[in-house]
């Protein structure tokens, strides 16, 4: 994923907002994170995600993780995720998208 491809879809954090807040804020640990723009606090789609940014940045190799999928990839798993475990998205979340048949 590029650093401004959306990472919260219920807050709508970027890649690049997570990124930065643990480097300037030093979260002690990864449920911290949430107090950047509410990621993970939604229908909890990213916070495996939010977990691995936080690794990366705590270790010395910080930013050297990435997350591999696509932005294309990354929204259609968030929107099977949310589909199939019956998620209620909160308000102004993005929407998933309807199943092509």
């Amino acid at each position: 994923m590029k650093p401004d491809d959306k990472l919260c879809y219920c807050f709508h954090v970027s890649v690049r907002k997570v990124k930065n807040f643990i480097r300037l804020h030093k979260p002690r640990v990864p449920s911290q994170i949430s107090e950047c723009g509410g990621a993970g606090t939604g229908c909890g789609w990213c916070v495996p995600f939010l977990k691995k940014l936080f690794e990366a940045g705590s270790s010395s190799g910080a930013n050297s993780s990435e997350i591999t999928l696509s932005a294309q990839q990354y929204a259609e798993q968030r929107s099977n995720y949310v589909r199939e475990n019956h998620k209620v998205l909160p308000p102004g979340a993005t929407p998933t998208e309807p199943t092509q048949d």
